[in-house]
This record gives structure tokens, sequence and C-alpha cells, in this order.
């Protein structure tokens, strides 16, 4: 067995420290890139409130739990609904409203002497029923999913959209 030369030893240590580098940077990557793939977000409905604490023609800001499994997400799990009640009864009774702006993700706020929602960062405006009424936002405003149980107002969990499907 012939003793390596100064230069090929040197080429294999700077190989095997490029790889075990390569390594350290690329396993959080893909980490990362994969994560989402075994993540199960939970489906279930929290309550946001009674029924009649929502008035007929009003829109409320109603605070709920980020549904993020993230253990370290603290204050910022926290987020909020606009909650817009339209009739009594029947399968039209609330529209449920994500907070955030279709653009960029701003929260938008309730002009109620206007009647409608406006974001603060780039001018996006929309309707009192979150479709687009002017401004950059390319859609109307994300809708969750809501259920009357008894006399809660039940909204599904879910996390911030980033796509209409």
């Amino acid at each position: 067995m012939t003793p390596l030369g100064r230069r090929a030893f040197l080429t294999r240590v700077t190989l095997g420290l490029s790889g075990a580098i390569a390594a350290l940077v690329g396993i959080p990557i893909v980490g990362y890139l994969i994560a989402p793939l075994f993540r199960t977000l939970p489906v279930d409905f929290v309550e946001v409130g009674k029924v009649a604490d929502f008035a007929v023609g009003q829109t409320k800001l109603v605070s709920v739990r980020d549904p993020s499994p993230l253990a370290w997400a603290g204050q910022t799990a926290d987020t909020a609904l606009w909650v817009r009640r339209r009739q009594d009864s029947g399968p039209l009774m609330f529209q449920v409203f994500n907070v955030n702006c279709t653009h960029l993700g701003c929260p938008v706020n309730w002009q109620a002497s206007a009647e409608i929602f406006l974001c603060p960062c780039h001018g996006g405006v929309y309707y009192a029923d979150g479709t687009v009424a002017g401004g950059p936002p390319p859609r109307p405003l994300f809708e969750r999913e809501w259920q009357v149980a008894g006399d809660s107002l039940r909204v599904r969990q879910a996390p911030l959209p980033t796509s209409r499907g």
C-alpha cells in the first residue's frame, strides 16, 4: 500500500468537509420542504361567540387561536376573523372572513360607516360581502366554513390560505 501524497490527502479532506457542510445545510432545507406532507391540521370547529352576539347587518371582529402546530408560535398564534350576520336564519345567515387581505396578508379594517373593508398596507378595498371593490387584491377575502350548534356560532379552524382553491 502506497502512502497518499500531500495533494491527494488534501483533496480528500476538502471533499469530505465540503460534503459534511452540504449535509448540514441541506438537511434543514429538505426538512422544511417535506414537512407540510406530514403535518396534520385540526379540522375542528371552534366557538367564536353566541348567535345572539351578532346583530343582523353587523360585521364584528372576533379573536381565534390559529391551529398552527408550532409549539413556539406564542402570541403570533392569536388571530382574528370578521363575522358578518346577513339574516336571521338559513344557509346564508353568516359570512366569516379571514382578517387578512388577499394581496399580501395585511389585516383589513372594517369601516362601518362606508360598509367596506380597507387594507392599510396597499389600499385594497372590499365590499361588505368580501368581494374586491378596488386596489391590488387579486381575489375576494377568504371565507371560513361555519356552523351553528345550539346557540353558538362555530368556525372551522384553518391555516391562512395562500391561494383560492
